[in-house]
């Protein structure tokens, strides 16, 4: 369904919406957009749209998370598409089981997400992978709030030219943390992500609580269906204000090695990617262990592209009580944790 055209309208979902698992019926059918192998069921857009009543989307995922398993350049559609919405908000809404993202949110301007319910997983030792509760993309002026997320990926992705974006009050499980990118993935593209204000955070399970992943300036590989490296561009002024970790793997993490094993090769091709003012501030709880001693890892590429990070109050510990993160190409004088030149490793 192509729903680009809506305007002045109220759709109220009762009940509960269940897509079909015919996998090659979406091969064929689904809408591709041009970033990440993103396809999804349907795209909503227009003006002036307004979407709740309590009702369920359910993206019948389990099919998918065995059919990817086998075959990874399988196209997974999106729960909930998104392309040109403006002035609109979507709330009191309830998603399960997304084949891929819950939301991918394109080209989109003015639009609120409010009290969404997001919960997923596999039933088989298939894991349900790339469940982003929300990706933002080529979109400005977006809320996301008062929301719960258990899933599998990023919490919330903002993806290239996200900007002037408010994120409060989630509550976050098992998820990969609130992200600024992937960045950088495509040759010749300018990514921006600026103006993004995220405040009181829960994060819980999860692989990080504040995260900005950008990747080398040479092709690397995540998978065999997600690689990249090369692009450039600038992540400015993001602020992460209030976040609890629990048995979260690092608190804080900033890298632009991305889809990169080898530490060597990012520091002989760095990222020209700029991240600049950029504050992390009221930190509570606990990691988990696998990094430990560290609670964090501040990685720029060089010395050049880095400027006026801070990080206060990180009142965040390790299990066995230490402060630790990795610290490399950083002003160290403005970051609240104790640097360490010891690389333990990237999510």
């Amino acid at each position: 369904m192509d729903w680009t055209f809506l305007k002045h309208i109220d759709i109220d979902i009762q009940g509960r919406i269940l897509f079909t698992n015919d996998t090659d019926y979406w091969q064929a059918n689904s809408f591709r957009f041009i970033f990440q192998n993103v396809t999804t069921f349907f795209k909503l857009g227009g003006e002036d749209v307004f979407i709740y009543g309590g009702g369920t989307l359910d993206g019948n995922g389990q099919l998918w998370y065995d059919t990817y398993a086998a075959d990874i350049y399988t196209l997974r559609p999106v729960l909930v598409g998104i392309d040109g919405l403006r002035d609109s908000i979507l709330s009191d809404l309830v998603l399960r089981y997304s084949p891929q993202y819950y939301h991918f949110v394109a080209n989109a301007t003015n639009v609120v997400f409010n009290n969404i319910d997001i919960a997923g997983g596999s039933t088989s030792k298939n894991l349900a992978k790339n469940t982003d509760g929300w990706d933002t993309y080529r979109s400005k002026d977006v809320t996301i709030m008062n929301s719960v997320i258990n899933n599998g990926d990023d919490c919330v992705s903002f993806k290239p030219n996200s900007t002037d974006i408010l994120v409060q009050s989630l509550f976050c499980n098992g998820s990969h943390g609130i992200s600024v990118g992937s960045l950088g993935q495509y040759v010749g593209e300018f990514d921006i992500v600026e103006d993004v204000y995220v405040a009181n955070i829960s994060m819980h399970n999860a692989t990080d609580g504040a995260r900005i992943k950008v990747w080398p300036n040479t092709p690397s590989a995540m998978s065999g269906d997600l690689q990249g490296g090369g692009g450039s561009g600038r992540v400015n002024n993001i602020t992460y204000d209030g976040m609890v970790i629990d048995n979260v793997d690092y608190a804080i993490e900033i890298t632009q090695c991305y889809g990169q094993k080898n530490l060597t090769l990012c520091q002989e091709y760095p990222s020209p990617l700029t991240i600049s003012n950029i504050v992390f501030k009221d930190f509570t709880g606990k990691t988990s262990t696998k990094y430990q001693p560290q609670i964090g890892a501040f990685a720029c590429s060089s010395d050049t592209v880095c400027g006026d990070i801070t990080a206060s109050t990180i009142n965040v510990l390790s299990p066995n009580g230490t402060h630790e993160a990795y610290c490399l190409n950083m002003d160290q004088s403005t970051l609240d944790v104790t640097c360490t030149s010891t690389w333990l490793g990237f999510n």
